[in-house]
């Protein structure tokens, strides 16, 4: 069957999320929807239904009579998300693994070399792409449709929230050493090499972007609620 062709609301859904990605559109600040209406000269009715469906996801929150905004994830927000990649994404790692051809492992081996690079360089915005082009390499490989799609709009989710863990928490030296054991046990066939390395990588990742955004005197709150959520070790 032909895939479907993206209807006006997805291409409205997806140029919002481009914007929030490349800070176009900020966390926090009041937009009309008449006014995203006209920038990407479309009609309300689209615009509307992108935004429905970005707030069910929530990216996007309205104020009555006022407009949107893209919401800045809290803290259990971030436990919620890190529960969910969790459950899928270290098992995505292992299933793509078993089924691993030449190709996918030349792609992921090019991606963790332009990472390099980019580290050296200290490109941030480029290490962070590539970084979401090899989980996405995983995910595709693993199969499940649905599983790298909502991977995407959790991860567009995560970059609402202001800095990453990237010069704040660990360098983007760091953040590649965690992707190097990923690579390497796909690359050596073994899935729950791979499965257990992107969980650390997960874990560790969630951990430090809750350290970073909970205030001083909420830190014992929202350690409980990542203890709550989060199963780190299943």
């Amino acid at each position: 069957m032909a895939a479907r062709r993206p209807s006006l609301a997805d291409q409205v859904s997806a140029q919002v999320r481009a914007w929030v990605l490349d800070g176009t559109l900020e966390p926090g600040r009041l937009y009309s929807v008449q006014q995203l209406a006209d920038r990407l000269e479309v009609s309300r009715s689209p615009a509307r239904e992108a935004l429905l469906g970005l707030a069910e996801s929530g990216l996007v929150e309205f104020q009555r009579n006022r407009g949107f905004r893209i919401r800045r994830p809290d803290v259990r927000d971030l436990a919620e998300i890190f529960a969910l990649r969790l459950a899928l994404e270290p098992a995505a790692a292992r299933r793509a693994t078993a089924t691993a051809t030449p190709d996918l492992v030349a792609e992921l081996r090019r991606l963790l070399d332009e990472m390099t690079e980019r580290a050296e360089a200290g490109d941030e915005r480029s290490f962070a792409e590539l970084d979401s082009e090899l989980h996405g390499a995983l995910l595709a490989a693993s199969g499940n449709r649905r599983v790298l799609t909502l991977m995407a709009e959790l991860r567009s989710l995560l970059r609402t929230r202001g800095p990453s863990t990237a010069g704040v928490s660990r360098s983007l030296a760091d953040i590649l050493a965690e992707h190097r054991p990923i690579v390497e046990a796909v690359a050596a066939g073994q899935p729950r090499r791979a499965e257990a390395a992107m969980r650390q990588h997960l874990v560790s990742t969630g951990r430090m972007l809750v350290a970073q955004t909970a205030a001083d005197g909420e830190a014992d709150e929202a350690w409980a609620v990542w203890d709550e959520l989060v199963d780190e070790d299943s």
